[in-house]
């Protein structure tokens, strides 16, 4: 009985580490074609109607169209922007899940800011893509993420 238990428990832990890449990788995507410069990697991380917010220091949600961001992306040479994160954690349920990452953003080698990625990402034809971002910055109290 303990062998079948711990060949079921290896089993989960072997899928769920695979969902977990397959969610992260559309995140990881999104980053390096930051650091990259590489918009159509950017783009290709998103849903067709995604969602990109930040909340500011005083509280109000501020929009940012995607289409807009993909554009900068591609103003900035390959390693201006590098935004490292920590996955914390990975929420699912069926074709939705969720991830918490903290953050620190590098612009041009230097720290500029800090803060929380919260992400939504559906699954459609099977791949996972990002639906929904909202986050935190600030400059105060930044730890640096190697």
């Amino acid at each position: 009985m303990k062998k079948i238990a711990g060949i079921l428990l290896l089993f989960s832990v072997a899928c769920f580490g695979q969902q977990s890449q397959d969610i992260e990788k559309p995140i990881r995507n999104l980053f390096l074609g930051m650091k990259n410069a590489d918009p159509e990697l950017v783009k290709s991380a998103f849903t067709e109607n995604a969602v990109l917010q930040t909340i500011t220091k005083d509280g109000t949600v501020k929009s940012d169209s995607i289409p807009d961001f993909v554009a900068s992306v591609s103003k900035f040479t390959k390693g201006d922007l590098d935004e490292r994160i920590i996955i914390e954690a990975i929420h699912t349920d069926g074709n939705l899940a969720s991830v918490f990452t903290p953050y620190s953003f590098y612009l041009k080698g230097k720290l500029s800011h800090c803060g929380a990625n919260s992400f939504q990402l559906v699954k459609q034809n099977n791949e996972w893509k990002i639906q929904y971002i909202i986050d935190t910055r600030r400059k105060d109290n930044c730890k640096e993420i190697k």
